[in-house]
């Protein structure tokens, strides 16, 4: 049997894998949850139901914890293929994340394609309805805590974020003080 590779954080494809495997998550644990109260109906003794009802009950808790991220991506998919193959011509030249999902306090942020490089981090979101503005300086306090400069920007324009990532000389021309690899990391952390 062909084993699949699986996808991690920052490679294409991972908001549909990352869907995938939430979903298989969350069905195994209503299966469980489904079980236990079916075993509960058919305990005789009242000790066993109630064991069986609390075993259920804890069962909801990580059933729920895989069901929010679920929820919140649920309808942002992996961007076309040739949206990748687009960007992708550019990972020679500096770092390139894809489909990561970053969250604030208001926003939920897809984000289709993120550059980073010394100068900064470009971040195209998907989310038309994200309030970028806000959504940038809530990612750029982050960073700030996490000892970073705080130089993210977020656009949910293509066209803006296509022109920016054109404008970028190579990674290489620049010292390398580990903040990059650094910043991405903090980012995939970040991610769903």
């Amino acid at each position: 049997m062909r084993r699949l590779k699986r996808v991690k954080k920052g490679e294409y494809g991972y908001r549909n894998a990352f869907k995938k495997r939430q979903c298989l998550i969350v069905f195994v644990l209503i299966l469980f949850i489904l079980g236990q109260l079916g075993a509960r109906y058919m305990a005789q003794a009242q000790a066993v139901r109630n064991i069986l009802t609390v075993m259920a009950i804890l069962t909801v808790l990580p059933a729920a914890n895989a069901a929010s991220p679920l929820v919140a991506c649920l309808k942002y998919k992996t961007p076309p293929r040739g949206f990748y193959d687009t960007y992708s011509a550019y990972e020679e030249k500096f770092i390139m994340l894809y489909d990561l999902v970053l969250t604030t306090k208001d926003d939920v942020l897809p984000m289709d394609a993120i550059a980073v490089h010394p100068t900064g981090i470009y971040a195209y979101c998907v989310n038309k309805r994200a309030d970028a503005k806000r959504a940038e300086k809530a990612l750029n306090e982050i960073l700030t805590a996490q000892k970073l400069d705080p130089n993210m920007r977020v656009t949910n324009e293509l066209k803006t974020f296509d022109k920016r990532i054109k404008s970028l000389k190579p990674a290489s021309e620049y010292e390398d003080d580990g903040t990059v690899e650094y910043a991405v990391r903090v980012l995939k952390s970040l991610s769903m």
